[in-house]
């Protein structure tokens, strides 16, 4: 399963196996020839790539079975429930709990487009939901909005419990107005962050606001036709393909730039948003926020106290919510101080993690 991003959220006994499969939960991949996992990490990829594409096949490795027993492992975390699918045989032969969380992707994409991928894991997905159904003492959601999705799909509603990631507000400093213009947006480049409706509204905004600017942070499959776009409108020249960044460069952007845009869109396969968690780092370091009525995105961003919502594909009013807040700096501070406190209130990363862990100890 996905290697948790924040090892110290697994107390000793717990273990989160990986496959080293990327977060939209495709196909798993073996990891760099000839590196290991590290010493706190357990892969299926380290017992070779015919263990790898068995596991993948069928969700069974007694390799990895024997070691996560010889470790003494108590309970295992997958995160997004195609992981959390491949975990249930090795949660059962374990005889150990299984938390799963739910990101977004796992219950919204239409199971029909599932099975359309052919990607094994996530013919395994529909295939064997089931027995994940059977198996899972806890599944956590990530928002509301992924709950109720949830529940559609056919999780146990008494099993579900709201979870939102948290963010390390002590990491993210607040920072004041930045001074320059500009818009910033932090994505996959992928049908569901609608950066072509962005790249639209920006056309506009330039102007009402000529000297704005657009930084784009992220890689993805529609990245030469987003760039083509840009140049279709006229604006490839205040428009920054940045490509993919470490977290830090890209929190240093967050601080350099006046407000982050969020305009996801529900793609064509059914695929939304969970939580991102952009829109946290975003208000943590106190930068408004701009962003679709789309998902779990309203369950972070009060429209009108902490940035704007706007309806899904509304590329008029997403341009004038920018417009307003880059010609209203004491706006973007008004917004980005109450950003700031809902994040430390809310999605402190220590207290989601206590929650964390206290879950853990009612399931040991």
């Amino acid at each position: 399963m996905a290697r948790d991003p924040v090892p110290s959220l697994l107390p000793t006994g717990a273990a989160s196996p990986a496959t080293g499969s990327d977060p939209a939960g495709a196909t798993p991949q073996a990891g760099p020839a000839g590196v290991a996992s590290p010493p706190d990490s357990v892969s299926v990829a380290d017992f070779g790539r015919a263990a790898l594409l068995a596991y993948t096949l069928t969700r069974w490795s007694a390799p990895l079975r024997r070691l996560l027993a010889e470790r003494g492992t108590a309970l295992l975390h997958a995160h997004f429930g195609v992981e959390g699918v491949y975990a249930a045989p090795l949660a059962r032969a374990l005889g150990v709990p299984l938390v799963t969380t739910l990101h977004g992707f796992d219950v919204t994409i239409t199971k029909s487009r599932l099975v359309a991928s052919r990607k094994p894991s996530w013919l395994n997905y529909v295939a064997w939901r089931g027995e994940l159904f059977d198996v899972g003492a806890t599944f956590l959601c990530v928002s509301e909005h992924i709950r109720r999705k949830a529940v559609d799909w056919g999780y146990p509603a008494d099993r579900l419990v709201v979870l939102p990631t948290g963010v390390d507000v002590d990491l993210i400093p607040y920072a004041g107005v930045a001074e320059p213009p500009r818009i910033l947006h932090i994505a996959r480049l992928v049908e569901k962050k609608g950066t072509a409706d962005l790249l639209r509204a920006f056309a506009a905004v330039r102007r009402a606001v000529p000297e704005a600017e657009l930084v784009i942070v992220g890689d993805g499959p529609l990245r030469e036709r987003l760039d083509g776009l840009a140049r279709e409108l006229d604006v490839s020249a205040a428009v920054r393909f940045l490509g993919a960044r470490s977290h830090a460069e890209a929190l240093d952007w967050l601080g350099r730039s006046r407000v982050l845009c969020q305009p996801s869109v529900t793609a064509a396969s059914g695929d939304q948003e969970g939580l991102p968690t952009v829109l946290l780092e975003a208000a943590a370091s106190g930068r408004p926020v701009v962003a679709t009525a789309h998902g779990g995105i309203a369950e972070a961003v009060t429209d009108g106290e902490t940035g704007f919502l706007v309806a899904e594909r509304d590329v008029a009013a997403l341009a004038e919510r920018l417009t307003a807040l880059l010609r209203d700096p004491q706006l973007c501070q008004r917004f980005g101080e109450a950003g700031r406190r809902t994040v430390v209130e809310r999605y402190n990363l220590r207290r989601q993690t206590d929650r964390l862990e206290s879950l853990y100890r009612t399931l040991g």
